[in-house]
């Protein structure tokens, strides 16, 4: 989809995706839901929807496409964190989607859902990459989901954040391979441009890591 078709369709729908923005902040916040020390969830939220905002053109065909990818972004943390079932994430959508979209943005949701585990190797297991790679649009918003977290801990400089950029910078071989489904259909597509944002945040000297052979960026 062009750029600008995307953009001037995101504009034309402000005022919905602003309520399915408010719906999703009011959900996180009634379980009580932070993010980093004392932040709302809904900041992450939004990050993850700029993601959305600056490369979902690269992912969508059509106008049908781009709501249910916002959705998505925005509640793609629900049924994991906000106490929501499969079927409270679908009533909430049809709220504000068609029918056929409103299934397109819950299983964005179902799919980026982690698995059940004592662990985060176990919580984020082979069936829960293999649920995304199967998912439209899920790859994407995942892609943002870690944009989101990585930029998050790149901006700190605390033991935490400097903890989780460590994690984040070596999980992203593996991370990348396990989201790209390498399907010629760009429903589920990651956008070079996104990836190499990531890249910019977690590598301090992309130059030396070319020369050591580490290209995750260019070789996922």
């Amino acid at each position: 989809m062009e750029r600008q078709k995307f953009e001037s369709y995101i504009q034309q729908q402000a005022g919905l995706i602003e309520q399915i923005r408010q719906s999703a902040h009011q959900l996180h916040a009634s379980v009580n839901q932070t993010y980093g020390d004392d932040l709302p969830y809904g900041f992450h939220l939004d990050m993850v929807v700029q993601g959305i905002r600056d490369f979902g053109h690269s992912v969508c065909d059509e106008e049908a496409d781009v709501l249910p990818l916002f959705f998505g972004g925005y509640y793609h943390d629900s049924i994991e964190d906000a106490r929501q079932t499969y079927n409270d994430v679908m009533k909430v959508a049809r709220n504000f989607l068609a029918e056929e979209q409103a299934y397109v943005a819950t299983e964005i949701v179902y799919a980026l859902t982690n698995d059940k585990g004592r662990t985060r190797a176990e919580r984020a297991g082979e069936n829960y990459y293999k649920g995304i790679r199967e998912t439209p649009f899920a790859p994407f918003v995942k892609l943002c989901d870690r944009m989101a977290n990585i930029s998050f801990s790149c901006s700190g400089s605390d033991s935490n954040s400097l903890r989780m950029k460590s994690v984040y910078k070596d999980e992203m071989p593996h991370f990348m391979q396990a989201i790209n489904p390498h399907l010629d259909d760009r429903r589920f597509a990651l956008p070079k441009d996104a990836v190499l944002r990531i890249a910019e945040c977690l590598i301090d000297d992309m130059e030396r890591e070319e020369r050591k052979g580490i290209v995750w960026w260019t070789g996922y």
